[in-house]
């Protein structure tokens, strides 16, 4: 099988550290937007310390475009001048990306594209966890929790996906769309979420609401901050019991909301993992080495990470037993009861 938060948005962390590896160059980290708290609390750390490991006498450089096209244009215009002689890219616009790496092209700069891909230009190089994988996976967790429940053939449910400027958000969308095409549910209506951004989730969930009623017995959400403003627009409508709704990037709130029954899914996808991977490709193409792909996506060679589905009954084994979550930073005094009732303590 293919193995398959934040700063401020116009500041930039630079940092030297001292000197093995490649010689003292330049590297650039530019994440899209601070809708999600991985960037800052998973990401950037991780390639921060695989970078430490592999290339200590590099220069880092961490930007986040905050979900403006323009901004990180900048943004990777300013870290060219600055020197940066590879550029690791996850694009708020994957479109418009196309464009940056044609840039750095001219100026023998190297691009990886991180966890979204650039589908127009190839970069040089794609380290990703398997976002279509991800899709069918929550969506195929989902029918077959249903099936199990009874839920009658002919059921609806609601699906959620992500930002439409978003390459990776497509690719989650045509595995979300695979796993429902061939289910015995329907889907009663569709949305692409500008920007991945909570709120927007919310308010297009409270319509739908108003709309379907209890025909509504799932709802696909292609993350967790869209599954959770699914979430709070059933809670605000009084839906009870909450039909069950996906999520994924295993966030801390998402975490907490499915020990509380109130999320049926996640997928733990640790940025770490994808971050040094990035880092492992960055230092070899400094050192004027090639990459091993393990896959091509979009012309482009790939490493892709397969990710795993999380619910109410692997929480423990997966994220606590395993090391990524601990119960500290996630049973809060309100979660404590039901963390007690799954023996995460």
């Amino acid at each position: 099988m293919t193995r398959i938060t934040s700063l401020a948005a116009t500041s930039a962390l630079a940092l030297g550290l001292a000197a093995t590896g490649a010689a003292a160059q330049t590297v650039a980290f530019l994440m899209p937007d601070q809708a999600s708290t991985r960037y800052e609390e998973h990401d950037w750390p991780g390639f921060q310390a695989a970078m430490a490991e592999k290339c200590p006498d590099c220069t880092l450089i961490y930007q986040n475009g905050n979900g403006d096209v323009a901004l990180q244009q900048q943004q990777f215009n300013s870290v060219l001048a600055q020197g940066a002689t590879v550029v690791v890219l996850d694009p708020v616009d994957s479109a418009a990306a196309a464009a940056l790496v044609e840039i750095a092209r001219a100026q023998d700069v190297r691009v990886i594209a991180y966890d979204r891909p650039i589908p127009d230009t190839p970069a040089d190089f794609y380290v990703s966890f398997d976002n279509e994988g991800i899709g069918y996976a929550i969506a195929q967790s989902l029918v077959e929790h249903l099936q199990a429940e009874g839920v009658p053939e002919g059921a609806g449910v609601l699906q959620i996906n992500g930002s439409p400027t978003d390459a990776a958000a497509g690719l989650i969308r045509d595995g979300i769309d695979r796993a429902l095409d061939a289910s015995p549910y329907k889907t009663l209506s569709e949305y692409d979420t500008p920007d991945w951004a909570p709120p927007r989730a919310q308010e297009w969930t409270a319509g739908q609401i108003t709309r379907f009623g209890d025909q509504i017995t799932g709802i696909v959400a292609a993350n967790d901050g869209t599954g959770g403003g699914a979430i709070a627009a059933l809670k605000a409508a009084g839906t009870d019991p909450l039909p069950p709704v996906t999520g994924n990037d295993a966030t801390i709130a998402a975490l907490q909301l499915i020990i509380a029954g109130d999320q049926y899914n996640t997928i733990s996808k640790p940025s770490e993992i994808v971050a040094a991977a990035a880092a492992d490709v960055a230092v070899q193409l400094l050192n004027g080495e090639t990459p091993e792909p393990t896959t091509e996506l979009y012309a482009t060679p790939s490493q892709l990470f397969v990710p795993e589905v999380v619910t109410r009954e692997n929480i423990k084994e997966v994220i606590f037993d395993g090391g990524i979550q601990t119960a500290e930073e996630v049973c809060t005094a309100e979660y404590a009861d039901a963390c007690a009732e799954l023996g995460i303590q």
